[in-house]
């Protein structure tokens, strides 16, 4: 069952892209600096001997797909040349990482540090304390625009600081990111040919559903061949019920939101139950796709990038990340008016700025001070926007006045591929301060130019989600036990409720069953977590 979506900001805003990318991606090995083999080894070999061996360092990263070594020719490169050491990179991709991960942690095998938040979540790192320094001792003697920051910014504290309270991994703030997480669109051009306007709420959203089923919205001839609503790059069925306040973050993890200042588990909500009952109204309409809850990721990207447009309307980053070459039909959904009148957006501002874990040392660095060192320079607004587009010249230019561009792509892809192609892009440490955005320009309209022009409009009704919190490993080991089984029944009864109905009559013995599965202790760790990351605040 595809429910969802949100493995990182980055992959929802590259799925169109990854998919062109998959094939040679599987096939890729884990590389070392350089295009060539013997070019890198001979390079690391002179490094290390004008550095000196103690500051010779081999930093793992875990990348989406294939795109060769660019991403640390820039400005990674460059601050270590300027500190005194020498790196060679162990780049992995993320389809091999799962297995290799598990071979390194049990082996201890492992390199001086991992560089990106993908490489492990808080469960492996509190597990695994062991195989991981804490870098408290470190930071005041090596890490100055790194402990600075922590002063200034108390989210930045907060995320760095793990549920025992040391410090294991470096945090991260990125430039250039929206409030707005995924979002819904819709197909325009469909709307212009059968005369319709945008709709504003969610009773005139279904009209328009309605409509695309019974008058040959694309004017191919063929009025059977329209999906009303098919399944994008995000939880398909949270966000046609987001006008009934299915708020879910970036990180849909555990399917928290805040409401009235308390965490609270989408999946037992009246906002919920009402959007379920809803969809199901529309899905016995023919309205949704009848495969949303089993094609594969191959079935429906076949019908978003169809050469006749199919799908009136899915959620996604963007539209051109969502449909591909048929973005230009497709516009941003407003956030619709639900029954209560208010319209809700998916936002996630934390978990799409900020991130944890972006840079950890391992118990084999005999040397982390030089190597902490290197990785403070990241700490900058310079640092930042490089590791976050690429290098200045070839993906930023910089005025005298302090004012940033970012520039087209040189190479033929999106903008989107070109910053992962140049950049660590999402991962690995960074930190602007507010306003920094300002500051920013781009030379194209696509990319990360065209979701923060969409996030202009639609940021004012973000509601405050459930922060990036940290969790004892008591607690992660009884989430891993009780959230498996708790979000299995919940994917269950949702597809159930969603294709044949039953929701107001099944509700009471579906949150009756979830006590019984342990809900109440998983609701109270959430609470507990987020206390805790509020104290740490």
């Amino acid at each position: 069952m595809q429910k969802k979506y949100g493995l990182l900001a980055g992959a929802l805003a590259l799925s169109f892209a990854l998919t062109a990318c998959g094939s040679a991606a599987g096939n890729a090995q884990a590389q070392t600096t350089g295009t060539d083999a013997t070019q890198a080894a001979t390079t690391a070999a002179a490094q290390t001997e004008s550095a000196g061996g103690d500051n010779a360092y081999t930093v793992a990263t875990v990348r989406w797909a294939d795109w060769g070594e660019d991403y640390h020719l820039g400005f990674p490169d460059k601050a270590a040349e300027e500190a005194g050491i020498s790196l060679t990179w162990d780049t992995i991709l993320n389809s091999d990482w799962a297995d290799k991960k598990a071979v390194l942690l049990a082996g201890g095998d492992l390199p001086d540090a991992f560089m990106g938040s993908i490489c492990f979540s808080e469960s492996d790192v509190l597990t695994n304390t062991g195989s991981f320094i804490a870098l408290d001792d470190y930071i005041d003697e090596y890490m100055p625009n790194f402990k600075a920051i922590m002063e200034a910014d108390p989210t930045m504290k907060a995320l760095a600081t793990s549920a025992d309270g040391h410090i294991y991994g470096l945090p991260s703030k990125k430039p250039c990111r929206p409030i707005v997480a995924n979002q819904m669109f819709i197909n325009k051009q469909w709307l212009d040919n059968l005369g319709l306007e945008v709709p504003t709420t969610y009773q005139e959203f279904e009209e328009v559903l309605t409509a695309f089923k019974e008058q040959d919205a694309n004017g191919n001839g063929d009025p059977n061949d329209e999906i009303p609503f098919g399944q994008g790059y995000a939880d398909s069925v949270m966000f046609f019920c987001l006008p009934f306040g299915t708020t879910i973050g970036a990180d849909g993890t555990y399917m928290m939101a805040v409401q009235d200042g308390k965490p609270v588990y989408l999946p037992v909500t009246d906002g919920y139950k009402a959007g379920i009952e809803w969809m199901h109204n529309c899905y016995a309409k023919g309205l949704i796709d009848p495969e949303l809850f089993t094609e594969d990721s191959s079935m429906r990207d076949a019908k978003l990038m169809n050469e006749t447009p199919i799908i009136g309307a899915a959620p996604g980053w963007t539209a051109d990340s969502t449909f591909g070459a048929n973005a230009g039909q497709y516009v941003a959904l407003p956030a619709l008016a639900g029954p209560d009148g208010k319209q809700y957006i998916s936002s996630d501002p934390e978990h799409w700025n900020y991130s944890r874990y972006e840079f950890v040392v391992t118990n084999k660095c005999a040397n982390p001070g030089p190597l902490l060192a290197w990785a403070d320079k990241f700490y900058t607004d310079d640092a930042s926007i490089q590791n976050f587009y690429g290098s200045f010249d070839k993906a930023i230019s910089k005025a005298d006045d302090g004012t940033y561009t970012v520039l087209e792509p040189d190479d033929g892809n999106s903008a989107d591929t070109f910053a992962w192609i140049q950049s660590l892009r999402d991962f690995g440490p960074k930190y602007v301060a507010d306003g920094f955005n300002d500051k920013v320009k781009y030379a194209g309209a696509n990319g990360d130019a065209s979701k923060l022009a969409l996030d202009k409009e639609m940021s004012k009704y973000a509601k405050e989600a459930y922060p990036n919190v940290s969790y004892t490993t008591d607690q992660l080991t009884t989430l891993a036990t009780l959230f498996t089984d708790l979000d299995a029944y919940v994917t269950a009864s949702q597809a159930t409720w969603v294709t044949e109905g039953g929701v107001n009559e099944q509700w009471d013995g579906y949150i009756s069953t979830l006590e019984t599965m342990g809900y109440n202790d998983f609701i109270q760790i959430q609470q507990d977590a987020y206390n805790t990351y509020q104290a740490n605040k």
